[in-house]
């Protein structure tokens, strides 16, 4: 049985990257145009969420979103939520409907295609370089100013397949206390064992995510960050953990 499985990955992860290019490619001017001015940015985030559905669906996950809280449209919020997979960018776009910008490893700007549009879209950052991490700071700030949320992954990068929910970095909370937005804590169950870095791995089948109740941050200061952090992360490592037992 096992012989059938490995040429399935092999092809499964094959099919993977030729849905992320195919809407590239076919909507590249449209793309293009819509990157060409900040401003414009939410009609490319929607662009976005059309590219993410198309690859959900055509890897077979049938996707399903939990909202205890919805984010107001007409608000800018900190999404954060945990890491496992290269399809939690897709999940998050769906999952979210008010236009956002990722935070991410620079490293991704090298993908074909997609780093195109990666780099100009999303604020990069060099987690070696202090002064790229400071630099975060400056670009998101602009991003909330012109109305956006920021979405951040919290652990830095993808943990060891053996870890349930690595360590929160403190970027996303300090920036979310000082901006005085909400913090949305958002947990992926499935990611990890739908389509994870582990090569002969994954499959078609559930997808789900759930937005938990919001964290304010209004009364905060830059001291309660650590406590922040602490409490959002026990959200998603206990909603991780009851799933685990259920299965």
């Amino acid at each position: 049985m096992a012989i059938f499985k490995y040429p399935f990955w092999v092809l499964y992860r094959i099919w993977f990257y030729i849905l992320v290019a195919i809407p590239i490619i076919v909507l590249f001017p449209v793309l293009l145009l819509s990157i060409s001015r900040e401003k414009w940015y939410p009609y490319f985030f929607r662009l976005a969420r059309i590219w993410a559905k198309f690859i959900l669906i055509g890897m077979g996950f049938n996707y399903k979103i939990l909202r205890e809280e919805t984010p107001d449209r007409k608000k800018s919020y900190m999404f954060v939520a945990n890491h496992t997979s290269m399809t939690d960018i897709m999940l998050m776009l769906v999952s979210v409907k008010n236009p956002f910008v990722f935070v991410g490893k620079k490293e991704l700007a090298k993908i074909p295609l997609f780093g195109f549009f990666y780099k100009r879209t999303c604020i990069l950052v060099d987690r070696s370089s202090v002064k790229s991490r400071q630099a975060v700071f400056l670009r998101a700030q602009r991003r909330l100013k012109q109305g956006l949320s920021i979405c951040i992954f919290p652990e830095g990068g993808v943990p060891d397949e053996a870890i349930v929910l690595d360590t929160f970095k403190d970027g996303a909370f300090r920036l979310a206390i000082n901006h005085k937005i909400p913090v949305v804590p958002i947990t992926f169950y499935d990611n990890k064992k739908r389509f994870s870095y582990t090569f002969f791995s994954g499959g078609p089948g559930r997808m789900l995510a759930k937005i938990h109740l919001f964290f304010t941050t209004e009364s905060l200061t830059i001291d309660d960050t650590k406590t922040l952090n602490a409490e959002v992360r026990e959200v998603i490592e206990d909603e991780l953990c009851k799933n685990l037992k259920s299965v």
